[in-house]
């Protein structure tokens, strides 16, 4: 055979090729049409996943104040989760004390202090917020201080009815390291409340001379030890806040004042003050507080914080929850946001509660 007929098409069988090509079978097209129909469905859940996540508005994580006590440490938990799942932010804690974090919150080393004592620390208040670098954004709760002894105590010393009383009985609350002198439990150190206790010892000479002012290291430390004294029915008097686990659990009874006056008040709050006078204690509003700059870097997240709002009963159960499980703060954050819904989710736009939702 001629070269020439090797390469002819008569050369060429039409049912047997010179050059097999391979054609896939029906099943296997089949499966490569529903192998692509799916990349590309994939591709656009994916886009539309990204189209629809949220961006934080900010580039850093936002750092919170994290105070060391428990309605403070739920919150600041709660918020976090917020704005991690609902807004697309990194968040952060840095553990502080108010005075502290009052500063740190005006320099911008914190962006939110999720619960302000305003009453507590009046004076330090209305500097900061005076500077323009810090402002109040909205009331988490209203909150209550006082000093309290248990209800077993006024039942034994019946005439003990109010702190003008307290220097008669410091017998009854001896401190065991200073016999001569009774103890009463005040704040831990660096909380505002501090400031006011410390106040109140001087502006009152007889009870300065009758009772030692112990300041508990922590938190935690001022509520073992009341918790402590307790259970062991011993008598005991003390500086306290509400809501807490604390005074929610014990049967307990608040010590009388001298009437509430706003200008004596705000001078217990002022360390530097150098007449104060004895005065009971206001209802105290929680503010949130942000650094101002924040505020206007991130308007959607400081809309958020702006509303968030508490019913004192539901921080109650929230923390009586807490204590009663042994749960730590990010627990019971979580225990919140899955079973009080009717509450936060008035806080936020509705795509943002369904992104928070679906994130626990």
């Amino acid at each position: 055979m001629s070269r020439s007929n090797l390469l002819s098409p008569a050369a060429v069988s039409a049912s047997s090729p010179a050059w097999p090509i391979a054609r896939p079978s029906a099943p296997a097209w089949r499966l490569l049409a529903v192998a692509a129909l799916g990349a590309a469905t994939l591709l656009g859940a994916t886009q539309a996943r990204a189209a629809d996540a949220p961006s934080c508005e900010v580039s850093h994580p936002v750092r919170f104040g994290g105070m060391n006590w428990e309605s403070n440490l739920v919150l600041t938990e709660i918020e976090r989760r917020i704005l991690e799942k609902g807004y697309g932010c990194q968040t952060d804690v840095l553990p502080t004390e108010t005075l502290p974090a009052l500063a740190a919150l005006g320099r911008g080393d914190l962006e939110v202090n999720s619960e302000i004592w305003q009453n507590s620390i009046a004076e330090p208040w209305a500097k900061a917020e005076a500077s323009g670098k810090v402002k109040a954004v909205g009331t988490a709760f209203m909150g209550a201080e006082g000093w309290y002894i248990p209800r077993y105590v006024a039942e034994r010393l019946p005439e003990l009815k109010s702190i003008e009383d307290l220097p008669r009985f410091k017998d009854e609350f001896a401190d065991n390291e200073d016999p001569g002198k009774g103890r009463f439990y005040g704040c831990p150190a660096g909380w505002g409340c501090e400031v006011v206790t410390t106040q109140i010892f001087k502006a009152d000479k007889k009870l300065a001379e009758a009772f030692n002012l112990f300041s508990p290291g922590t938190g935690a430390a001022q509520k073992a030890a009341l918790t402590s004294a307790y259970k062991r029915k011993r008598n005991i008097v003390f500086y306290y806040w509400s809501p807490t686990p604390v005074v929610g659990s014990m049967d307990l009874v608040r010590l009388k004042f001298p009437p509430y006056d706003k200008a004596k008040h705000k001078c217990l709050t002022d360390a530097d003050c150098a007449n104060p006078e004895v005065v009971d204690y206001p209802e105290n509003p929680v503010l949130t507080a942000v650094n101002t700059k924040f505020s206007e870097q991130a308007p959607k997240a400081t809309e958020f914080l702006s509303k968030v709002s508490l019913p004192v009963d539901v921080v109650n159960g929230m923390l009586a929850h807490m204590d009663e499980e042994s749960l730590e703060a990010p627990d019971v954050a979580d225990w919140f946001l899955k079973n009080h819904a009717d509450v936060w989710t008035k806080w936020v736009p509705a795509d943002v509660a369904e992104r928070v939702k679906a994130g626990l």
